[in-house]
């Protein structure tokens, strides 16, 4: 049914565009065209009735935003061997005609694109900056612009057809609350980064386990500290969410450097007692090597301005205290 749909819309689209070059060039004849004009016109406000079955809002728009280029491709390509065909009776004694056609059709097309293209962009999660900004580059490049085109209508077809099914999924299990745990989760981020309520550090990879159960806390702590005074900080806020919730205990996922610094708190800092279990997402338990050639191959005046600047920076993002080269150091082969 979805593809029947696509094709009408190609179709008229198809029909739409010619038509306009025809009237633009024959006068008296708009009443040609009236009724493909409110087909087109409701094409771009509703490709396809089937895309109100995506129960989030963005979903929707990007699956509409994917349809219609889908159908700006394949009218296009109609229109191209349209034009083709009559190149060989209209060309050249009807060149000026032929081409003020040509002109009108590809500023209908035109219209379906930018339809299409912004909705994608304002709605996609998985396009990312990447495939944005090479489609913005390539989009005046000729065959190069076809290949972006496809990898932009791919990506949001398979991110609109996975998250619907997950919403699905999500609706059909929401009473079984797989991901409700005895005991809470805490989630503690990685070196240089911090638990902002505007910008997730885990995506939304919180919200899908609070809809299924979950009780998720942050680490809250500072981007950038030594393992040890890191260790210290995170030992204090599980100590903080039991005496609160009295959860009695925490099971900790620990990103990268956040991994160590667990460790060290639940070692060393007494926060074995509040802690269910600890496990550790790409944590360099055995060393960063990029951070040992970073700290040998850069002059110290370097280092010291960089984490001058780095430092300065965070303080005003919301740390009391950062310390860039103790975090780095720590990730050494050496000191893990």
């Amino acid at each position: 049914m979805k593809y029947l749909f696509l094709a009408a819309d190609s179709v008229i689209v198809f029909i739409t565009a010619c038509l306009f070059g025809i009237v633009s060039l024959i006068p008296n004849s708009s009443f040609l065209i009236l009724p493909f004009v409110l087909l087109f016109l409701l094409i771009n406000i509703i490709p396809s009735p089937l895309n109100f079955k995506f129960r989030k809002t963005r979903l929707r728009i990007c699956a509409e935003g994917t349809d219609l280029l889908l159908s700006f491709l394949i009218a296009a390509a109609m229109s191209l061997a349209g034009y083709i065909i009559a190149a060989f009776f209209l060309l050249p004694h009807a060149a000026l005609s032929f081409f003020i056609s040509a002109a009108v059709t590809a500023a209908v097309l035109s219209v379906v694109f930018w339809n299409g293209i912004i909705r994608v962009y304002l709605t996609s999660v998985q396009l990312g900056i990447k495939i944005r900004v090479i489609g913005i580059l390539c989009g005046l490049i000729p065959v190069a612009h076809l290949f972006v085109l496809k990898t932009i209508i791919s990506t949001c077809r398979a991110e609109v057809e996975f998250e619907n099914e997950k919403e699905q999924l999500n609706a059909q299990r929401r009473d079984r609350q797989i991901c409700k745990t005895k005991y809470p989760l805490l989630l503690v981020h990685g070196v240089f980064f911090r638990d902002y309520k505007a910008v997730n550090y885990w995506g939304r990879i919180p919200k899908e386990l609070e809809r299924n159960g979950a009780t998720v806390f942050y680490g809250n702590h500072q981007s950038a500290l030594s393992v040890a005074d890191s260790g210290s900080e995170l030992a204090q806020r599980i100590k903080q969410i039991v005496s609160e919730t009295g959860c009695e205990k925490v099971n900790i996922i620990a990103h990268s450097k956040g991994g160590l610094d667990c460790r060290y708190a639940v070692s060393h800092c007494g926060a074995d007692a509040y802690t269910a279990s600890l496990t550790t997402i790409n944590t360099p338990h055995r060393g960063c090597r990029f951070a040992d050639y970073l700290l040998e191959k850069t002059p110290e005046g370097v280092k010291n301005s960089i984490a001058k600047s780095y430092n300065a920076a965070l303080r005003k993002a919301g740390d009391d205290n950062p310390d860039f080269l103790a975090a780095v150091t720590d990730l050494t082969d050496k000191n893990c």
